[in-house]
């Protein structure tokens, strides 16, 4: 019997694995064009509105393009790219890798071997659930790896950070209906760098291939012009960032508001801006808590603890975060607040997450708490009760 040619062979087993639920990823390399810039090229398989199709990522020196496609036009376009480009294909199965190599007089040979994460089922299990690869190009961008899409050693934290935040955010698209939308606004107050902005759209667009309009607000003009800089060098569509602040940028729609790290009240007028343009995911991660701390030296009766001043700032970070939780989940919204990283990682490790109720519950009572809880601190005003009181008063009139 005339042993199959290699090539054949390896689409043959590609076919079987997405057949049979047994393909993780597919790699292709080695680029034989000289004139291309096309470095590598990265496949998985996503759902896109309940189809099965394979997502492509084709990497260039300077820019990502992906591609979304059924599993039948996939293989074929797999087959054009290693006739006439990549001289490396390495397919991951659950069970095998397996490798077709092409040599420079073009004999091509087919590898197959045990799937190594069946030697080491915990490291493999950590690499397939990362939510962000290493090879994303904006990564390199922004300096978190380098050149060989290797991570930085010193932006090890950085990367743990952007993965736990996308992470966190994917699951919260899961409660919601955003994933069947036709448009996505995104909104990132405070983008700073834009680690967390460029991921946001990156998952959003590459890996679940939704419609995500993002935009990254940031009151420093250098950051802004960093950053619309690395959108334009990799072709970024559906991504940019503006000059300002929580206050004089607010927009009519948002489906998800971000603001990692704003200070004091500007997280308070931030959530305030997601509540009144309806988001479905609000996610903020606060820094610094002045407004109540001078408030809670008046007289009560834990005053004798709160004269330590670690206690007092303790005391009103705890306040702080807590009434904005309850006065989200008074606005409609399933609140958790929680630790976002270790704080090995950070300081600034808590995460106020808000997802929207499909029907809002009546809120009266925990207004009502909202109020005992004040009466009792000695509390006069917080900013975020304060905004979203006269949006009320202002409805009721």
């Amino acid at each position: 019997m005339q042993e199959e040619e290699p090539l054949d062979a390896f689409v043959a087993l590609l076919e079987g694995a997405l057949a049979d639920a047994s393909f993780v990823k597919l790699v292709l390399a080695k680029s034989r064009a000289s004139t291309s810039d096309l470095v590598r090229v990265s496949v998985r398989a996503v759902t896109l509105k309940g189809a099965a199709q394979l997502s492509f990522v084709h990497t260039h020196k300077t820019r990502d393009i992906t591609r979304n496609a059924g599993f039948a036009d996939a293989v074929r376009h797999v087959r054009e790219l290693i006739e006439t480009t990549f001289s490396h294909a390495h397919l991951f199965t659950a069970t095998e890798e397996i490798q077709l190599l092409i040599s420079k007089k073009g004999k091509r040979t087919l590898l197959r071997n045990k799937a190594s994460h069946t030697a080491a089922p915990a490291a493999h299990d950590r690499e397939k659930h990362r939510f962000l690869d290493l090879d994303r190009a904006f990564l390199t961008a922004l300096g978190v790896t380098n050149a060989q899409h290797q991570l930085v050693p010193a932006m090890a934290r950085k990367w743990k950070q952007i993965n736990k935040f996308v992470e966190v955010l994917a699951h919260a698209l899961d409660a919601t209906t955003l994933k069947t939308a036709t448009r996505l606004d995104v909104i990132d107050f405070g983008s700073g760098k834009g680690y967390l902005t460029f991921a946001t759209h990156d998952y959003l667009r590459h890996t679940l291939g939704l419609p995500a309009q993002v935009a990254g607000v940031e009151l420093r003009p250098d950051m802004v012009a960093l950053c619309n800089g690395a959108v334009q060098r990799l072709a970024l569509d559906g991504l940019r960032f503006d000059e300002g602040d929580v206050r004089s940028v607010v927009p009519e729609a948002i489906d998800i508001m971000i603001a990692l790290h704003a200070c004091d009240t500007a997280t308070d007028f931030a959530i305030h801006t997601g509540v009144r343009a309806g988001a479905q995911i609000i996610m903020c991660s606060p820094c610094c808590h002045k407004e109540l701390r001078p408030q809670l030296l008046s007289p009560h009766p834990l005053r004798p603890i709160l004269k330590h001043g670690v206690h007092l700032g303790q005391q009103a970070e705890m306040l702080t975060d807590g009434l904005r939780a309850m006065l989200l989940d008074a606005c409609g919204y399933d609140t958790q607040v929680f630790e976002f990283v270790a704080l090995e990682h950070t300081n600034k490790n808590k995460m106020i997450l808000a997802v929207k109720r499909p029907n809002a519950k009546p809120a009266d009572e925990v207004w009502q708490q909202i109020d005992e809880i004040k009466g009792f601190y000695g509390i006069r005003d917080q900013c975020l009760e304060t905004l979203l009181k006269a949006d009320r008063e202002s409805l009721a009139h």
